[in-house]
């Protein structure tokens, strides 16, 4: 199980949430999975992990983590099944091949001044972002 003191679990319980078997059971699976998961794959993990965790309980897990920023879920794969991705820091960003499907992680994304202005402009707390750029890798130009 992950860890109670974590950092993620101290978010859940900083804004008030009980850190249930659940919930640790769930954040274990997505911090064991490298940060992108689909949800049919965190049933299966937390089911394998213990089953007697419901089907409900994951889903409501996955959308209390997604309105505390810990997760986000993107379309990466363009499909309707969003994959959730783990969200350090509070974001995360990536460059996405549109013909191979190879997805690039990066850190840098220089976005505090904007997320600053942003924020101030239109009164928003902000907890969090996810950047996905798209477009052709250069072994599919090559093609």
């Amino acid at each position: 199980m992950i860890d109670a003191g974590s950092p993620r679990a101290q978010r859940l319980r900083d804004a008030g949430h009980k850190l249930t078997h659940a919930r640790l059971t769930v954040l274990r699976v997505l911090e064991e999975s490298g940060g992108h998961i689909t949800s049919a794959e965190v049933l299966e993990r937390v089911s394998r992990l213990d089953a007697t965790i419901g089907r409900a309980s994951v889903f409501r897990a996955l959308d209390l983590f997604t309105s505390l920023s810990l997760i986000r879920p993107t379309y990466i794969d363009t499909s309707q099944t969003p994959t959730y991705v783990l969200m350090p820091d509070g974001h995360h960003h990536h460059i996405i091949c549109t013909q191979c499907g190879q997805v690039i992680e990066f850190e840098q994304c220089g976005l505090n001044e904007l997320a600053e202005e942003l924020a101030r402009k239109l009164g928003f707390q902000l907890t969090g972002h996810l950047v996905e750029f798209y477009g052709v890798c250069a072994a599919c130009r090559r093609k």
